[in-house]
């Protein structure tokens, strides 16, 4: 069983920058892809950036490509989400997610993903 804790959430202006961070602990974090998704208020949850087990691939959706990188620490079992830029259709509550996986593909949908975070609430004012 594998434990998602996030944390860096917070407001912040448009424009403006946040550092997500998604610990983990109980599994081998090495043997994990990991993803960051978000939901906004009244809309379903989706993807916004996956890393595959060695951080060798990621993947973005297309709304936060050149604005937002994801990465990750295996020494230290975290992955992080680097969003830059942000607008006021960031606002959302984003979820850390892993899935056992040693493949270099990395996955965009939240079926696929193994265990979850409790979310982290981001607000970006105009």
């Amino acid at each position: 069983q594998v434990q998602l804790v996030e944390s860096g959430g917070g407001s912040v202006q448009a424009g403006g920058s946040l550092r997500l961070s998604c610990a983990a602990s109980g599994g081998t974090f090495s043997n994990y892809a990991g993803g960051w998704f978000r939901q906004a208020p009244g809309k379903e949850r989706e993807f916004v950036a996956g890393i595959s087990w060695n951080g060798g691939r990621t993947t973005y959706a297309d709304s936060v490509k050149g604005r937002f990188t994801i990465s990750r620490d295996n020494a230290k079992n975290t992955v992080y989400l680097q969003m830059n830029s942000l607008k006021a259709e960031d606002t959302a509550v984003y979820y850390c997610a892993v899935r056992r996986s040693l493949s270099a593909t990395v996955r965009v949908r939240e079926s696929e993903y193994d265990y979850w975070g409790q979310g982290t609430q981001v607000i970006v004012s105009s």
